[in-house]
């Protein structure tokens, strides 16, 4: 939890860019994250979202590794080129986002990758926020072996037939069957991407197929409400949920 390390406790963490065999074989970058020490420690997958693998998703890594998470962060635009975040971000938009399937591969191999490092604790979740809340959700229900799964206020996961296309050829909402761990949910209700009721939706299915999961929805909060460099940052909606975060994979993980 927020704040509960003991004074005279050691803390250490190794933080680098790294390489994996990610999806299709591909050899792709990512932000890897680890406390020093013999562990075992529980894996986090942690799925950036589409304004692209930026700073804030390094600082969101050493976070979890500061509660004592082993974190692999793919960087899942590298097929579309190098540059700043910004930069490649807006490749990724014009070419429509990254096609789904290749994020599936790509956080399922990010999966194996943890679960094969020695002190790993053989269980490992996923989360991600904005659009990587929408892929968290999709791989969690795509990939069998996470054992938590976070969306943080992921739009998309309900779609209308005319907004499915050949990148999201299926709306992640129709594979709520297949959900196969626990699913906590953190949405703003000023939101409108996914909207309340998108999520209302969202958990009649959840309802629908007797699956595990936990929804929160935040008064006063909208769209990226843990974005502490945006004006949508909402402190204490944030810590919160963050808490929320925390008990979720403290339960779920250890």
């Amino acid at each position: 939890m927020w704040n509960q390390w003991r004074t005279d406790a050691y803390e250490g963490m190794l933080a680098e860019v790294i390489t994996y065999k990610a999806g299709r074989g591909d050899l792709i970058n990512a932000y890897f994250t680890r406390p020093l020490g013999s562990g075992p420690y529980p894996g986090i997958v942690l799925v950036h979202h589409l304004p692209g693998w930026d700073e804030f998703y390094r600082e969101t890594a050493r976070r979890f590794t500061s509660h004592g998470y082993i974190v692999l962060c793919p960087n899942l635009y590298y097929r579309f080129g190098h540059g700043t975040p910004e930069e490649v971000a807006a490749r990724v938009r014009g070419a429509g986002g990254v096609p789904d399937d290749w994020v599936v591969a790509d956080c399922e191999a990010a999966l194996h990758f943890l679960r094969s490092l020695p002190y790993c604790n053989g269980k490992v979740g996923i989360i991600g926020t904005c659009s990587g809340g929408r892929h968290a959700f999709l791989v969690a229900c795509r990939v069998k072996g996470f054992n938590a799964a976070v969306d943080c206020w992921g739009g998309r996961v309900v779609m209308a037939p005319n907004e499915l296309t050949p990148q999201q050829p299926v709306a992640p909402i129709d594979y709520t069957q297949d959900l196969s761990c626990p699913l906590l949910g953190l949405f703003g209700n000023d939101d409108q991407a996914p909207s309340p009721a998108q999520v209302d939706q969202h958990e009649e299915a959840l309802k629908r197929y007797g699956k595990t999961y936990e929804f929160y929805r935040y008064d006063g909060a909208g769209h990226g409400f843990w974005y502490y460099d945006r004006p949508a940052y909402r402190p204490q909606q944030a810590m919160d949920a963050w808490q929320k975060t925390f008990a979720f994979f403290r339960k779920y993980l250890w």
